[in-house]
């Protein structure tokens, strides 16, 4: 641990549980290594492993995010080989989604496990999509990306490493009466 200069973890959108178990472990060792952390989107990873094994450049990532919704982030590789997003990360119901997602050019590589979930819908979208095989993100595209955001300096001390739900009402939606 003492060779690293800053420790990435996956900050979701994803699983309340697996979430905060990512971010638990990953500041347990940030505290005991005194290290910075360096927080990465789950939907940008997928997007740089989709990179990695079909050389994507443009990739649509959509996570199944339960009670009828989509993780959802749209991303553009840059030369530098950083991502930019496209669409903002958000939580939407698929039809919402299909709404409002405008056709262009481009030939939007899919990866996540909303495709399989969603495919109903997702597949009117007005985009041109091609399938992957990438379901989730893998620490390597995690690791990956966390140089850029280590050589912009974005990193933040253990303590305040924390997640990105997207959606913050789930228990409440789950409690009886409170829908």
């Amino acid at each position: 641990m003492t060779d690293l200069d800053a420790l990435a973890f996956a900050r979701g959108p994803g699983s309340f549980t697996g979430v905060r178990i990512c971010i638990g472990i990953a500041q347990g060792l940030g505290f005991g290594a005194d290290l910075p952390m360096i927080g990465i989107s789950t939907l940008k990873a997928m997007a740089q492993g989709a990179y990695r094994i079909a050389q994507a450049t443009n990739v649509a990532s959509a996570i199944d995010a339960r009670m009828n919704e989509v993780y959802w982030g749209r991303f553009e590789r840059l030369e530098s080989g950083d991502w930019q997003e496209v669409d903002q990360e958000q939580v939407i119901p698929p039809s919402v989604l299909v709404e409002n997602i405008v056709a262009d050019e481009h030939t939007w590589t899919t990866a996540g496990t909303g495709w399989d979930a969603y495919s109903e819908p997702l597949s009117t979208l007005a985009i041109t999509t091609q399938a992957s095989e990438v379901l989730y993100p893998e620490a390597q595209d995690i690791a990956y990306l966390a140089q850029f955001e280590l050589a912009k300096g974005n990193t933040v001390p253990a303590e305040e490493a924390s997640p990105v739900y997207l959606r913050d009402t789930v228990a409440w939606k789950k409690l009886p009466g409170r829908e």
